[in-house]
């Protein structure tokens, strides 16, 4: 399965259709959202997206309450909270923003997880560290680096590759 990753969308708005456009044609089945959405405003631009999207909240996340809100209103939105488990066929994904750095540590260090994909550091990068993937598909909203990416996660083949929105 395709699953397009995405981090740290910070309100900015034309990035956020980019994204989605590119996903879309990407044909992703799934999307995993790890965070920093910032305004519940921004929570309608991904009802576009043609896949299922499952996010968790970011530590600049305010107003919690109505973005879980904004997710209701939306089919095939899903917000799970600080942290999800996603099983895509045989694969554990763990998905966090990753702003607890010793919670982050221990999760790829256990081993329980066949992909971890966090954001927060909005650095793009994939590494392995024992049989686990990382993923971090940088900012969506290019504002740290000048850099808007995205992630595509293979399951198949347990490969990610960054894409550029620019």
């Amino acid at each position: 399965m395709l699953v397009g990753l995405i981090a740290d969308t910070h309100d900015y708005l034309p990035m956020v259709e980019k994204a989605v456009k590119r996903l879309n044609g990407e044909g992703v089945e799934l999307v995993l959202h790890a965070g920093d959405y910032v305004a519940p405003f921004v929570i309608p631009k991904f009802k576009e997206l043609k896949a299922k999207l499952v996010g968790v909240f970011g530590n600049n996340d305010g107003d919690r309450e109505l973005l879980k809100r904004r997710f209701s209103e939306c089919n095939a939105l899903e917000i799970r909270g600080n942290f999800a488990k996603i099983c895509v066929g045989k694969v554990k994904i763990a998905l966090l923003h990753g702003h607890e750095e010793e919670l982050l540590k221990t999760l790829i260090d256990s081993g329980n997880f066949d992909v971890v994909v966090h954001g927060h550091t909005h650095k793009a990068e994939t590494y392995t560290s024992g049989k686990t993937l990382v993923v971090n598909p940088g900012e969506a909203c290019g504002y740290l680096t000048g850099k808007s990416t995205i992630a595509l996660l293979d399951t198949d083949k347990l490969e990610a590759k960054i894409i550029s929105l620019l």
